[in-house]
């Protein structure tokens, strides 16, 4: 038997959060699924939530107490992206990924954690992104959110240490998933001061994303976290990640930066 055998995965319904949900499915774990929508081919439990909205988030972690006394893992693999300069980025967009990437994160995991208080060495595992240490321009709201689930994530794990739960940021690289034709994209006129440059930059993006790992790795790369006594603070998926983020610690930030910028900025 799995030491972790109840697990909780939101964005369940596709991309690193389906990969992952059928994956410890086909092991033996028994998932319990959340998204706004059920897929039809699902042969997990599911319970449908909206994770911008507070009310939605109640009634679906109540389902989830009525019907389980305890939980043993919460993954927060829910996530959206927005794209476009930040000098036009309007207040519904600013809103939305700070409402699913971060709001509602947290909500829903306050709400679980009583759950997995129940449970035996209960764990959280919060899917970051290397975007995170690394701010992408055109891409900066979400690098953003990326940052501040670090935060939550060292802050969880020192608050909810003397209840034996364990928390984890995983940081996956580029992956090809569905996320990339997700993306909401802000309106690009070429006639701004911008130019070409924002529909540059994520060309270069949605190019690396497409050919980045297959989200099986991270998939696989989670269930090696569940199995742990221990699992470390954050984890870096992919060894040119870990070179990067190396780096990102090592150089003048001013490198970095100058970096970065010519391969998604100039």
């Amino acid at each position: 038997m799995n030491t972790v055998y109840k697990v909780i995965i939101t964005g369940a319904s596709s991309g690193i959060g389906r990969m992952t949900a059928d994956f410890l499915d086909n092991l033996g774990y028994e998932i319990i699924g959340v998204s706004r929508r059920k897929p039809n081919d699902v042969s997990f439990e599911y319970q449908l939530c909206d994770l911008s909205d507070e009310t939605s988030i109640i009634a679906c972690t109540e389902a989830i107490a009525a019907r389980h006394e305890q939980v043993d893992a919460l993954i927060n693999c829910a996530g959206v992206g927005v794209s476009g300069a930040l000098e036009y980025a309007n207040a519904d967009d600013i809103d939305h990924i700070f409402d699913v990437n971060i709001r509602g994160a947290i909500l829903f995991t306050q709400k679980i954690i009583p759950l997995l208080r129940r449970a035996h060495k209960a764990k959280i595992i919060n899917i970051g992104s290397v975007a995170g240490p690394l701010t992408i321009p055109f891409q900066t709201l979400y690098s953003m959110t990326k940052s501040a689930l670090r935060s939550f994530s060292e802050g969880l794990r020192m608050e909810l240490k003397p209840f034996a739960i364990d928390v984890c940021l995983l940081m996956p690289g580029d992956t090809k998933t569905a996320f990339t034709t997700n993306r909401q994209k802000g309106s690009i006129d070429k006639a701004t001061p911008y130019g070409n440059r924002i529909e540059r930059s994520i060309a270069k993006m949605e190019q690396d994303e497409q050919q980045g790992k297959d989200p099986l790795t991270v998939a696989k790369a989670i269930h090696k976290l569940l199995k742990k006594n221990r699992m470390p603070i954050s984890k870096t998926i992919g060894f040119e990640y870990r070179l990067f983020l190396v780096l990102n610690r090592l150089l003048p930030k001013s490198w970095v930066i100058r970096i970065i910028y010519r391969l998604y900025g100039k």
